[in-house]
């Protein structure tokens, strides 16, 4: 490790020197790549340099222990032990740096939820999902695009997709990815019993049009007049699109806008995010491995939450986080259970990089 950062340290110089020479900054795509390698190894070398100097006062302690002056000897060895602690906090701080960061995080998410076991009370609390993932969004200042949004007749949701655009939006949401579970007793319930229901929720990083090409020939498009239950997120026109990649067989739908072209250009962007999902998760060992080492796998059939509504307990199984403010929680106050998962993640990854 320390090899590799005394030559970060010197490709860093030598980036410094690059970056201020005129004849490079008129070679603007170069010097931007250069510019970004620099702002890149920064915060690396900045820490590593503390790093070093902490261990430079801790071997003049060192010395100072072996002084006559007793007096002098007690304090330098007390000196030497707080560097010491400190020394292995700056040591912390390297090795989270060092952590490959994961190329996907600050792109912008796309969001399906499906209803799953439970019939009415599952899309009920679909719903509830839905609408604690745009509060979340709109906590963070994100912009909320609906896509595609199935009500049922009493309110619940059979199936959405949207997408929630901002910085550092897929870094946070793709902790969601998985089945998560309500226990509550339903309205319809005469003797109060305690019914469980779950949803899946896939969280998908939206793919850029250099990151993935799509075959015309490959696809199927077919339209048709958007239905459902009605309510504020559906559009009764003539324009729904549906969209089946025949090779891999998925299907994507949108009939949230009132204009084919746009419900065709968004079911195209849903369609690019989970084809580069589905591709990179057959094809890339070291994307799938990225997967494995994060909190959970990330795959709709992993329980990774219940939502006790008798208790107002959320609890969070991959990582046996536990709150008991469900309805701050549902109302978008998720940051604890984010940055738990974010740590846990982080402390994972550290693990496997000691090993």
């Amino acid at each position: 490790m320390f090899e590799r950062l005394d030559a970060m340290k010197v490709r860093f110089a030598e980036l410094e020197e690059l970056i201020g020479k005129p004849e490079v900054v008129a070679r603007q795509e170069e010097w931007q790549k250069l510019v970004k390698e620099h702002a890149t190894l920064a915060p690396i070398v900045a820490a590593y340099d503390e790093y070093l100097a902490v261990k430079n006062d801790m071997a003049e302690c060192e010395v100072m222990m072996g002084d006559e002056d007793k007096e002098m000897a007690e304090l330098a060895e007390k000196e030497f032990y707080r560097l010491k602690d400190k020394l292995e906090e700056k040591l912390s701080a390297i090795k989270i740096l060092l952590l490959p960061k994961d190329p996907m995080d600050d792109k912008n998410v796309i969001i399906e939820i499906r209803a799953g076991a439970g019939g009415d009370e599952a899309a009920l609390f679909g719903m509830e999902i839905f609408n604690m993932y745009h509060r979340y969004a709109e906590r963070n200042h994100w912009k909320i695009e609906d896509m595609d949004v199935n009500e049922t007749e009493l309110g619940g949701l059979k199936d959405a997709t949207f997408m929630i655009k901002g910085q550092g939006a897929y870094s946070k949401m793709k902790y969601e990815s998985g089945v998560h579970r309500v226990q509550r007793v339903p309205e319809t319930e005469s003797q109060g019993r305690v019914h469980t229901s779950t949803i899946t929720v896939a969280v998908l990083p939206e793919a850029e049009e250099v990151d993935f090409e799509i075959n015309e020939k490959d696809l199927k498009i077919d339209t048709y007049r958007s239905g459902g239950a009605g309510g504020q997120h559906i559009n009764k026109t003539d324009s729904a699109v549906r969209m089946t990649h025949l090779p891999t067989g998925i299907v994507v739908a949108c009939q949230d806008e009132r204009s084919q072209i746009k419900n065709r250009e968004k079911a195209m962007k849903v369609l690019k995010s989970r084809l580069y999902d589905y591709y990179q998760s057959q094809k890339d060992a070291e994307y799938a491995a990225n997967r494995r080492t994060q909190v959970g796998t990330g795959d709709r059939s992993e329980r990774i939450r219940t939502y006790n509504y008798p208790q107002g307990r959320v609890t969070d199984h991959r990582i046996g986080y536990t709150v008991y403010t469900l309805p701050q929680f549902l109302d978008g106050d998720m940051n604890g259970l984010i940055e738990a998962l974010f740590l846990a993640d982080q402390n994972a990854k550290l693990s496997k990089m000691e090993e």
